[in-house]
């Protein structure tokens, strides 16, 4: 259960931040590499996507987040499809036997993290989803400053974020480019 509402308030902040997201022109054709890498697997996307009727597109933003786009291991964590996931959340997939296929895997890890139970994917739905994935500590205790999960790489983030779970950094600056910001560059590219 989310610690934070899907309030009428909240829907609209985020199509309001996606609307005026502004890709930094430093970062433009790196986030384009980035969409071009995730189109060039959108079957592997689609398949997971269409088994649990969760867009091959939020698929991909969460793998290239999370992994940085690494077939050989776990959505969950990182840990190698050779085995089971050894760090949290260990043991998983619960079925099946080592190795996974980066689908099977990726799916369960959707399945553990409730998207197959979510079921508004508009940019707004997708946009919280995805947030709330990766916590909502900038919202309770940093408003000021939008997730660099969603934002980075745009005009809305500048600085601050988690090094740790619990650590925060005013001046650390995240490294890899927001979900939000390829999920806006692959809208800009008529890709949604």
């Amino acid at each position: 259960m989310s610690r934070i509402a899907f309030t009428v308030e909240l829907q609209n902040d985020y199509q309001r931040l996606f609307a005026t997201c502004i890709i930094r022109t430093e970062r433009a054709a790196e986030v384009d590499q980035q969409v071009d890498a995730l189109l060039a697997n959108q079957d592997c996307y689609r398949t997971v996507g269409e088994r649990l009727n969760v867009p091959w597109f939020v698929v991909a933003a969460l793998h290239y987040a999370d992994t940085g786009g690494d077939f050989n291991v776990h959505l969950h964590n990182g840990d190698p499809l050779t085995d089971r996931t050894w760090h949290l959340p260990d043991g998983r997939p619960l079925t099946g036997e080592p190795p996974f296929t980066w689908e099977d895997s990726a799916t369960d890890a959707l399945c553990l993290y409730h998207f197959d139970q979510w079921r508004d994917w508009s940019i707004a739905g997708a946009l919280f989803k995805l947030e709330g994935h990766n916590g909502w500590g900038y919202r309770l205790h940093h408003p000021e400053v939008p997730s660099p999960y969603l934002w980075n790489y745009s005009l809305h983030y500048t600085q601050g974020k988690y090094v740790t779970d619990d650590a925060w950094n005013e001046t650390a600056i995240a490294q890899r480019c927001g979900v939000a910001v390829l999920l806006r560059r692959m809208a800009e590219r008529d890709l949604l």
